[in-house]
C-alpha cells in the first residue's frame, strides 16, 4: 500500500504525487543514531532486513540515508571511496574522523622557533579530510596554509592517510587520490581519547618484494601491505627510472618522527563567551600574531599567544587576565570615552592588507576592564609601589563581534580579527 500526499512543487503551485513508505521510514531512520538502529533491528525479521541495506549506490539503504544527513552538507557523499566502500563502513570511518575537525595543537616538539608551526587546521574536502598546518602570515592580516595530512579511502576501499614532506603535490585537490605517488609518506592516525591524537610513519624500511619491468615499486621504503598493494599495482605502468630512483633515495632518509596533538577546545566564541576562541591581531612589533582566549572555571579570562614567536615560552605568558567579566554598557562615561578616543589602532603598514571594515568606523559595544599584561605585573606580589595604571586596561568589543584590547600605559590599540569562520579558514594565503 502507497500513501498518497499532495504538496506543492518547487515550480510554482502544481500538486505532486505519492511517496513509498520506506522512503519515508528511512527519512525517519536517519535521525537516530546507530545504538537506536541496532534497537530498532532488534524488533523484526523484516527491520533486521531494513537496517540491513547497505547498498553502495548514492540512492539506497539506511546507512546511505544517514551518511548523507549527517555530512551531506559538509562533502560530497557519493565520491568516498568511489563506491568501492559501504555506506555502512564510510558512516563507521566518517563518525571517527568527524572529531578532528577544527584546531589542533601539536606538543612535545620544543620551542616554536625550532619546529614546524604548531597549530593544524582539519576541514572536510569534496571526497577526503585534510589536516593543514596554519601560521602567521608576514604581512597583513593573512593566515599560511600549508597541507599537512591527507585522510582517504584506497583503491580497495580502505581508509588510508598520507603524508607529503617535501610539498609535492596538492594534498587539497580533489582529484588527489587519483595521483598517488611513492614520494607521499603512508602514515597511522592513532586516537587516544578524544582529544589527542598521534601521527606516525607506517611500515618505515620494509621492501616490495615485486620486480617486475614494467615499472613496479622496487627497493621502496614504502610498505607493500594489502592497503596499498592496489594503488602500486594501479599506477605500475606511470611509474618512471626518475621515480624509481627517488624510491632507492629514500631508503637512506631519516624515519620521520612521532607527532602529536592536542585538541583546542572551545575555539569559537559563543552568546555566553563572546571573547573566547582562536583570533589573530597585529601587536605592537607589526607582526600578525595569534591569541587564544580562555574562560576559567571561577570565570576569568586568559589571553596568550599561540603560533610561531620571537620570544620564546611566550604562548605560556598571558597577554592579558581579569577575574572580572562584567561588561559596561553604554552609554559610557566621558572619561571612558576619551580613553578609547585618544589610542590609535595597530594596523598593517600596507592599507591594502586590512581586512574587513575600515578600522575608524567600528562601534563599541560594550567594555570590559583588564588587570594584567604579558608582564605579569601584580602589584600585590611584587612588593614595591608599582602604579596600578601599568597593568590596566581595557577591552573594546565591536558590534560585529571581533574586538580590540590596550592598556594604558600606551596609546595603542591591538584589534583581534575572525581567523575561522562558518568552519572555514579566513584570508588564507
Amino acid at each position: 500500500m502507497t500513501t498518497e500526499t499532495t504538496s506543492v512543487t518547487p515550480g510554482g503551485g502544481g500538486v505532486s504525487g505519492f511517496y513509498d513508505p520506506e522512503e519515508i521510514q528511512l527519512c525517519i531512520l536517519s535521525f537516530l543514531s546507530p545504538s537506536d538502529i541496532a534497537a530498532f533491528a532488534a524488533t523484526s525479521k523484516r527491520s533486521l532486513s531494513f537496517c540491513r541495506s547497505d547498498a553502495s549506490c548514492a540512492s539506497a539503504g539506511l546507512w546511505s540515508c544517514m551518511c548523507h544527513r549527517r555530512w551531506g552538507y559538509l562533502t560530497q557523499i557519493p565520491r568516498w571511496g568511489g563506491g568501492r566502500v559501504s555506506y555502512r563502513s564510510l558512516y563507521r570511518t566518517l563518525d571517527r574522523w568527524e572529531n578532528l575537525i577544527g584546531f589542533w595543537r601539536r606538543i612535545g616538539r620544543g620551542l616554536p622557533s625550532a619546529s614546524p608551526p604548531p597549530l593544524v587546521f582539519f576541514e572536510w574536502g569534496s571526497s577526503f579530510l585534510i589536516g593543514s598546518r596554519v601560521s602567521p602570515s608576514l604581512t597583513g592580516y593573512g593566515v599560511l596554509k600549508v597541507p599537512f595530512i591527507w585522510m582517504g579511502f584506497s583503491l580497495s576501499g580502505e581508509p588510508v592517510s598520507y603524508l607529503d614532506p617535501e610539498r609535492r603535490f596538492d594534498l587539497s585537490s580533489g582529484e588527489f587520490v587519483e595521483a598517488i605517488d611513492s614520494d607521499l609518506v603512508p602514515v597511522s592516525v592513532g586516537f587516544v581519547g578524544g582529544n589527542h591524537f598521534v601521527v606516525e610513519e607506517r611500515g618505515f624500511g620494509r621492501k616490495s618484494s615485486s620486480s617486475d619491468e614494467e615499472g613496479s615499486v622496487v627497493g621502496s621504503s614504502s610498505p607493500p601491505d594489502c592497503l596499498m598493494s592496489d594503488v602500486y599495482q594501479y599506477f605500475a605502468n606511470r611509474t618512471s627510472t626518475g621515480r624509481r630512483q627517488r624510491r632507492r633515495e629514500k631508503q637512506g632518509r631519516r624515519k620521520l618522527d612521532p607527532e602529536h596533538f592536542m585538541k583546542v577546545a572551545n575555539c569559537y566564541p559563543t552568546p555566553d563567551r563572546p571573547l573566547q576562541g582562536l583570533w589573530k591581531g597585529i601587536c605592537d612589533d607589526m607582526r600578525l600574531e595569534f591569541y587564544l582566549v580562555t574562560y576559567d572555571d571561577i570565570g576569568g579570562i586568559t589571553c596568550r599567544r599561540v603560533g610561531e614567536s620571537v620570544e620564546p615560552f611566550s604562548g605560556y605568558c598571558p597577554v592579558f587576565w581579569t577575574s572580572n567579566t562584567t561588561f559596561i554598557e553604554p552609554p559610557f562615561s566621558i572619561e571612558e570615552e576619551n580613553i578609547y578616543q585618544t589610542r590609535e589602532h595597530i594596523q598593517p603598514l600596507d592599507p591594502s592588507c586590512i581586512i574587513g571594515s575600515s578600522l575608524y568606523e567600528r562601534i563599541v559595544a560594550r567594555i570590559l576592564h583588564i588587570n594584567s599584561s604579558y608582564d605579569l605585573v601584580i602589584p600585590d606580589l611584587s612588593g614595591t609601589a608599582t602604579d596600578p595604571r601599568n597593568v590596566e586596561g581595557r577591552i573594546w568589543q565591536y558590534k560585529d563581534g571581533t574586538f580590540g584590547f590596550g592598556f594604558l600605559r600606551n596609546n595603542d590599540i591591538v584589534d583581534l580579527k575572525h581567523i575561522v569562520l562558518d568552519g572555514c579558514l579566513l584570508d588564507t594565503v
